[in-house]
């Protein structure tokens, strides 16, 4: 059904930007009143007139975009708000965020970019996020609705290449995920902070695909799970014979990915002098190959993640004050799950349909009991352990055994039979440092490693790929 159009103030100083939109708003049949400062704003609010939607120039002179919009909120205006902007003024809008700014208007912008942030807006107007109820997860059908700036998606999941996927349902995700769509234009550093498996590497990727950079390579690299000999190389690339076994030169990630994205998780393990190296690549663009004698010139955006105290780590040394001021161009920090419960029905929903194919292929009806098991539970592992849970229900169809393992706080523990090594209460990311020891100490054996781990050596391969495991230098491919 279309929806009608709906009054829309408009508040900006340049005179030409307010005729602007007036005269493309009104083409498309909105009501639109225009008000050349932030107090003529609040005065026609404070008349009387209530606009169901407001666009809002963050820069003003006396009261800027910001302190008007928090007047106006405290007037009792609740209207969906967008921002207008420079892509300099990314400070200035994550103030607007947590005013309660929905969306943003970047400028220069085309007439297109108008009415679909406005028609964003308006669907906002008539979108309403119920509470989650224990009910069978059959029964949570799907609803189609557009999250600012992120493109299609089906009830607040927003689907990303590589079948990764992100659930925007709540408040603070919501939030979260209009920062991270905003500052991905700005094309500056960004510094992923929060729990282990709340998703960090899913909202790099989602930064990825809405920068500038989309159409080039994204890559991730955990530095945990490689060891730190390993790692300079891996990132940075080795000439032929700058070390036994080197026949032939090789290019690291950064040089992979000129153009695109790198993903560097757990920054935080990082070897204090493979950290310097790292900020002469953010100050100077370029870097040295091992065994090289020129520099390599590149043009990489760099996204990190880490799930330490950054100020412990500073103060211990463990992390350079001065690569973390050039990492955080700006910080976004990911919600646990226990803080974004009404999420919790959306996940299970996600991980069973695209995870039951790779087991039984049959999809466990979620019963009342056991969401509300779910909805109960503190998730310490978070989204990766709830992923976890389900694989296991999966496998098991077991309503009884699921819920006693939410009960025991043991849903976390794998349900693979492999890395008998490791205890079942051992993380989840243990697996990949693991992997990665075994290969060193086998000298890149791929089989022997197997062994060592007593896991197959198919296996093995698939946790190579899952997690991105290098061979160490002068391996045999066995």
């Amino acid at each position: 059904m279309v929806q009608d159009k709906r009054s829309v103030l408009v508040v900006d100083d340049e005179p030409k930007v307010l005729h602007h939109i007036k005269t493309i708003l009104e083409k498309d049949s909105y009501k639109v009143e225009v008000a050349s400062s932030g107090d003529e704003a609040v005065w026609r609010v404070a008349a009387g007139y209530s606009p169901e939607l407001l666009l809002l120039d963050i820069t003003m002179p006396v009261m800027d975009g910001n302190q008007t919009l928090e007047t106006l909120r405290r007037s009792g205006l609740l209207c969906p708000v967008a921002m207008m902007s420079s892509k300099t003024e990314i400070q200035g809008l994550v103030r607007s965020m947590q005013l309660g700014a929905r969306d943003c208007l970047l400028k220069p912008f085309t007439e297109s970019d108008l009415l679909s942030l406005i028609d964003r807006l308006q669907a906002e107007i008539s979108t309403s996020l119920p509470a989650p109820t224990p009910e069978p997860i059959e029964a949570l059908a799907p609803q189609s609705s557009e999250l600012p700036g992120t493109g299609r998606h089906v009830g607040n999941v927003v689907e990303l290449p590589n079948g990764l996927f992100m659930v925007c349902s709540s408040p603070a995700m919501q939030k979260v995920t209009w920062q991270a769509a905003t500052v991905a234009e700005a094309d500056i550093p960004v510094l992923l902070l929060g729990e282990t498996g709340t998703g960090k590497d899913v909202l790099a990727a989602f930064i990825h695909t809405r920068s500038l950079r989309a159409d080039k390579p994204f890559l991730k690299v955990n530095c945990a799970a490689v060891p730190g000999d390993l790692l300079e190389s891996e990132l940075f690339g080795y000439e032929a014979g700058a070390f036994t076994g080197a026949t032939k030169a090789k290019p690291g990630k950064f040089e992979q990915c000129n153009g695109g994205t790198i993903f560097l998780d757990e920054i935080g393990e990082m070897p204090s002098a493979l950290q310097a190296k790292l900020l002469q690549v953010l100050q100077d663009r370029e870097y040295s190959r091992l065994g090289a004698r020129s520099l390599t010139k590149v043009d990489v955006r760099v996204i990190s993640a880490t799930n330490i105290n950054i100020q412990e780590a500073i103060t211990s040394k463990k992390l350079r004050s001065d690569l973390y001021y050039r990492l955080n161009g700006l910080s976004l920090r990911l919600p646990p799950l226990r803080d974004r419960r009404e999420e919790i029905p959306v996940l299970l929903r996600e991980f069973v349909r695209r995870n039951a194919a790779e087991h039984s292929g049959v999809r466990p009806l979620i019963t009342p009991r056991l969401m509300e098991a779910c909805l109960s539970y503190s998730w310490p592992g978070n989204a990766r352990e709830l992923q976890h849970f389900v694989n296991r229900y999966l496998v098991l169809a077991d309503e009884e055994s699921a819920i006693a393992d939410i009960a025991s706080g043991e849903s976390h523990t794998e349900i693979s039979k492999g890395l008998k090594s490791i205890s079942r209460a051992v993380k989840y990311d243990a697996e990949m440092v693991a992997i990665a020891e075994a290969l060193r100490q086998t000298k890149g054996k791929r089989k022997a490693a197997a062994s060592l781990l007593q896991i197959s050596y198919k296996a093995l391969l698939y946790k190579m790929r899952q997690f991105d495991v290098p061979l160490p230098h002068a391996s045999a491919r066995n």
